[in-house]
């Protein structure tokens, strides 16, 4: 382990919180945490309720007010909100309020709370991902205040985030997954092809939902179809070996 994750692992170790264990923080609205944000990333359930919220299809809103690239280590498409103006406010902080707050990303939601997966190795299986996996961290902001006294427990569920989250375990499984795929395959790949994937991951993963049914119904069948179009695409194109099992799915 190199120098930098060492001291980022020593640093999450004396972050780490209990889901009842209480830590001081309130919100006075003041902005700044909505200012000059680069890493709010979205993940599909952020952009379903959002779109919905909006009045818009999932498509419409990426456009509108996100940029989609390439992760630098999973090597998958990824989707942040894109700061604009004076200031680089969050494109949907109106007067300095979330315009869209009770469908807010998840990111948002949770602040100054975050999560984390704890995995041994990327080779993990989704199946094999349970709850206790997930770790919780809280980081000072400096805003707000420190008046008020919280558990990670109540204050995810004040936006109906659940400890036991389906989406976040079958979210973090797909990327692990597509994660592999992708680097496994984008140094033999045709760059045309490369880019036709990420393309179907972005809309397959992200956009293709109707905001009017429900998410997790779609979301899996989405899931599906896109690890089935990265693995016929995958082993079509050539003679890479499959060695973690990709296409057993």
């Amino acid at each position: 382990m190199n120098e930098n994750l060492q001291d980022i692992v020593e640093r999450l170790e004396t972050m780490k919180i209990g889901v009842d264990e209480p830590f001081r923080f309130h919100c006075t609205m003041c902005g700044e945490c909505c200012m000059g944000r680069q890493d709010i990333l979205l993940n599909p359930k952020d952009i379903y309720g959002i779109a919905g919220e909006l009045g818009l299809t999932p498509k419409r809103f990426l456009y509108k007010y996100c940029e989609a690239y390439i992760g630098d280590s999973s090597r998958i498409p990824v989707v942040r909100l894109k700061p604009c103006g004076e200031g680089e406010p969050c494109p949907l902080l109106v007067d300095k309020r979330c315009s869209i707050h009770k469908v807010k990303p998840t990111i948002c939601a949770m602040f100054p709370i975050d999560r984390v997966l704890k995995v041994e190795t990327d080779s993990i299986l989704e199946e094999e991902i349970k709850t206790d996996q997930i770790q919780y961290i809280f980081t000072n902001p400096g805003c707000g205040d420190e008046t008020e006294k919280h558990t990670v427990r109540e204050w995810l569920g004040r936006f109906e985030i659940p400890l036991e989250d389906e989406f976040f375990i079958r979210w973090q499984g797909t990327v692990l997954k597509l994660s592999r795929i992708f680097r496994e395959i984008e140094d033999v790949m045709d760059k045309d092809i490369m880019e036709m994937l990420r393309a179907a991951v972005l809309a397959g993963l992200y956009l293709n939902y109707d905001t009017e049914k429900a998410f997790m119904p779609q979301f899996k069948n989405n899931v599906q179809q896109v690890l089935e179009i990265m693995c016929m695409e995958s082993l079509k194109e050539g003679d890479w070996q499959n060695p973690s099992g990709f296409c057993g799915i």
